[in-house]
């Protein structure tokens, strides 16, 4: 698949490319979208009672209702997006960049962000959207005085971000291949009487992550990796506020 590099204006470019995109698929997309993956299930269920916590870019918000015993603050750029993850009560969720969490600093027990920081379309921005969630945590050093043992789970984030080696999925990108690209989603509409049917494709803007690469920006952006792996064509890790 081809590629569009981005411009130098990278937020008018994941603009188009992203946040305009989420708008006109949301419903469609939020149809495909709601069986929790494994690891990420784990991860919340595993939380202490009553935690309180953060899922930067929720999407239609499927995730809210794994562990009825934390409460989630949920948040993505897309309103169409938050209009359906609203319907998760008793969570709360709003419209916010993540790059600019309107959130006070250091107060959630975790975080998950799950397939959204591939969105951002330069290096740096990456970075600073992983700085301002783990911005979120305790840091570490404040955490190991006072957490006990039924709280060591408190204070992490889990990150997912699309993988660049996926041969093996329908899409078969490898080692090798352009980590920038441009990956199709295409809605299909019927009409009133349903004797037509038209297809719109819209493209949307991913990075892929290649293997080591989501640890190093994790560590760039001022947090320590406590645990990584691969599931379903992603990397993902669990990282802590270093600093």
């Amino acid at each position: 698949m081809g590629t569009e590099l981005p411009s130098d204006d990278a937020e008018a470019y994941e603009k188009q490319h992203v946040h305009q995109v989420y708008q006109q698929i949301a419903p469609h997309f939020s149809s495909t979208r709601y069986k929790p993956w494994p690891i990420i299930e784990r991860f919340l269920q595993e939380l202490p009672v009553g935690s309180i916590g953060l899922d930067v870019g929720c999407g239609n918000g499927k995730y809210l209702a794994v562990n009825p015993n934390i409460f989630i603050l949920a948040s993505d750029r897309s309103e169409n997006l938050i209009k359906i993850a609203s319907q998760h009560q008793p969570h709360s969720a709003l419209v916010a960049d993540n790059l600019c969490l309107p959130h006070p600093s250091s107060c959630f027990a975790f975080a998950i962000s799950i397939a959204v920081i591939h969105h951002l379309s330069t290096r740096p921005r990456r970075i600073q959207a992983i700085a301002a969630i783990l911005d979120m945590l305790p840091p570490q050093a404040v955490l190991d005085q006072e957490r006990t043992d039924s709280e060591k789970t408190a204070g992490r984030a889990l990150i997912y971000v699309w993988a660049l080696e996926q041969k093996d999925s329908r899409r078969g990108w490898d080692k090798g291949d352009e980590q920038d690209v441009m990956v199709p989603w295409v809605m299909k509409t019927k009409s009133h009487d349903r004797s037509n049917e038209t297809s719109t494709t819209f493209n949307r803007f991913y990075h892929l992550y290649r293997q080591g690469e989501l640890e190093n920006d994790i560590t760039e952006a001022g947090g320590s990796v406590v645990e990584s792996g691969y599931e379903k064509d992603n990397w993902w890790a669990i990282a802590m506020r270093h600093r």
